[in-house]
């Protein structure tokens, strides 16, 4: 498969049209395999919840748009808040294991190249981070 503005502007179509405002395309198989590369469409106004993954790095690389990624501390201090953006050079990131984050898009059409470790595990209790009046970037 060739990843192409054509690819892009379909999921980002999906992406507009979904309550989310975000679309995956995934390259991975299965949600058991072990390497999970996946394409993630993310609409201004998306709610992403602070979250983790206690034995799992996550890259992100944007594609096109913006995209606002942060971490936090256990006690919801942010550690870092920055924008990537390809058309000033800033294209990605590699999220730690054990690290609170989220991402907001900041401009429609924003994709992002996502890798982790498989398998998925659903979110539990532990792995969301509750901020007093965090409400997303809605």
């Amino acid at each position: 498969m060739v990843i192409d503005n054509t690819i892009l502007d379909n999921l980002t179509a999906q992406a507009k049209a979904s309550p989310r405002l975000r679309m995956n395309l995934n390259f991975h198989q299965s949600l058991d395999e072990k390497c999970h590369r996946f394409l993630n469409a993310v609409e201004p106004g998306a709610n992403i919840p602070i979250h983790r993954h206690p034995e799992k790095e996550e890259t992100f690389v944007v594609l096109r748009g913006r995209i606002r990624v942060i971490t936090y501390n256990d006690d919801g201090t942010i550690i870092d808040d920055l924008v990537l953006n390809p058309a000033e050079g800033r294209y990605g990131v590699n999220v730690g294991k054990n690290v609170w984050h989220t991402v907001e898009s900041l401009k429609p059409g924003s994709v992002i190249f996502e890798c982790k470790e498989g398998p998925f595990v659903e979110h539990e209790e532990e792995g969301v981070l509750e901020i007093d009046n965090y409400e997303g970037f809605e």
